[in-house]
């Protein structure tokens, strides 16, 4: 089973669901660039930037998604899933839920950016 408990069911297996924030907090976190990522996972740079600049969950190619999920995981990263919890020690960074000034509650990425 894969480190991301928040998954997708579909016809043809399970599709882990990552946000954009995640993967450029994953990328920040292993000190390397687009092009490193795209390179450990297989696809192009350009891929990479879509994935990134996607709002809210990464959207793109279901295979593509899992080789980049995949290279993420094979380098140490953890994806944790909006309310679940760590299965795994060592260090991270999780953004909480905050009150903004209209009082909403703003959500954001478990390994998010801070922005």
């Amino acid at each position: 089973m894969r480190g991301l408990s928040s998954l997708l069911e579909i016809r043809r297996g399970v599709v882990p669901i990552i946000t954009a924030a995640q993967l450029r907090a994953a990328r920040a976190l292993l000190g390397i660039d687009q092009k490193t990522l795209a390179a450990m996972a297989g696809v192009s740079v350009p891929t990479i930037r879509r994935m990134e600049a996607s709002k809210g969950n990464v959207r793109g190619v279901i295979g593509t998604l899992m080789k980049v999920v995949d290279a993420l995981e094979a380098a140490g990263i953890e994806l944790i899933a909006e309310g679940a919890t760590s299965a795994g020690g060592g260090r991270g960074v999780r953004l909480r839920e905050i009150a903004t000034r209209e009082g909403d509650a703003r959500s954001g990425a478990e390994t998010g950016d801070g922005r």
